[in-house]
């Protein structure tokens, strides 16, 4: 097993969207429960000793912490590439030069949408223009910038619209990823999940676009797993190439494994990152091929995705041993051909000529602030 490339630190769960789609726990950190400036950067200098080389610095919104431009400088320093994940809300030009001038490397902007009304609506808050000014900004100060849109039912009938979006505002990368259906996104999936129609589209429209912006932009695609044959090596393989460190110190192989129950995630507030690599129950627990059950025991494609998603198993078919219930050869893939056909059915509103969500706002469940 080698060292981990990357830390993905979750600085804060703060943030000032209300996203619907958000893939943070629905229980959220507090404030009051967040590590310290000092503790975050031992943890930096302790994955550096480690062998990192990234650390992505995320949230939340990361911008929601006062001492970011602390963090980015320490990070630098200790030889981290920094890449900082936000919204842009809090992003003055003032801290703009700041954190260029503390070592970031890169900026990733998130965008809901290409219409304003509609990315407002997804984003539960008035940010898309303010968005808009950002990029702008950045564009300027020379950093590597990409731009992240999710899409889902609600806005991936505008991914042209999205991608001439991108073009204009300069990135050298768009990532363009379907939504990930956990957290607040697995509460909102009836209204989130596209049909397949409309992925097919999306497919050959990412494709075109791939092909026009070669050399000018690059686009890095992820499909949306409840309609592919085979599932995604999660992460890289759990506990295999990155850590997640949440905002009050649990290590965490992945984005939501702390929804599987009977897992301990031991906190770098009691133990050394290094440790918990090697060491931790969690990390250790879908490591390898031991824990593995039929099918998987036996496919020849284990070595490539690893059995999929742990939490995705567990979340749907409530086991966090079984494969991936996204995987055709899974006995519990009946459980994903059942919401597709939610999805799919003809009384479930599609196209939006008009502002989104199409049902009702009460139906929708935003994602809330932590206290």
């Amino acid at each position: 097993m080698e060292v981990p490339l990357a830390l993905i630190a979750e600085l804060t769960h703060r943030c000032p969207l209300h996203c619907v789609y958000c893939s943070n726990p629905v229980q959220l950190a507090s404030a009051s429960a967040e590590l310290s400036t000092q503790e975050w950067q031992s943890a930096f200098e302790q994955c550096a000793r480690l062998g990192m080389l990234h650390v992505h610095l995320s949230g939340g919104e990361p911008l929601a912490r006062q001492d970011v431009i602390e963090l980015v400088t320490f990070a630098h320093d200790v030889g981290l590439y920094t890449n900082l994940i936000t919204s842009g809300i809090g992003l003055s030009e003032q801290k703009l030069a700041a954190l260029v001038k503390s070592g970031l490397d890169h900026i990733q902007l998130s965008f809901q949408d290409s219409r304003e009304a509609d990315a407002n609506s997804i984003a539960g808050t008035r940010a898309h223009a303010l968005k808009l000014e950002v990029a702008k900004k950045v564009r300027e100060t020379g950093l590597a910038f990409t731009i992240n849109i999710v899409v889902h039912r609600k806005n991936i009938d505008h991914l042209d619209e999205l991608i001439a979006l991108a073009e204009a505002l300069g990135p050298q990368r768009l990532e363009i990823a379907h939504t990930q259906y956990y957290g607040w996104a697995k509460e909102n999936i009836d209204f989130l999940l596209p049909t397949r129609a409309q992925v097919v589209e999306s497919i050959e429209t990412i494709a075109r676009a791939q092909k026009r912006l070669s050399g000018k932009l690059r686009i890095d695609a992820v499909a949306p797993d409840y309609y592919a044959r085979y599932p995604k090596a999660c992460m890289g393989g759990w506990g295999r190439r990155q850590m997640l460190i949440e905002p009050s110190g649990k290590a965490l192989p992945c984005h939501a494994a702390a929804v599987i129950p009977g897992l301990k995630f031991d906190n770098v507030r009691q133990h050394s990152v290094e440790w918990i690599w090697w060491q931790s129950e969690s990390f250790r627990k879908f490591r390898g091929e031991d824990w593995m059950l039929d099918p998987c025991r036996t496919c020849d494609r284990r070595v490539e995705d690893f059995g999929g998603c742990r939490c995705q198993a567990f979340m749907i078919a409530g086991s966090a041993e079984r494969a991936d219930p996204v995987c055709s050869l899974s006995p519990d893939h009946h459980l994903i051909e059942l919401q597709l056909v939610r999805a799919n059915s003809a009384d479930r509103p599609v196209r939006n000529d008009g502002p989104v969500p199409a049902e009702p706002a009460s139906h929708w469940i935003y994602r809330p602030q932590p206290i």
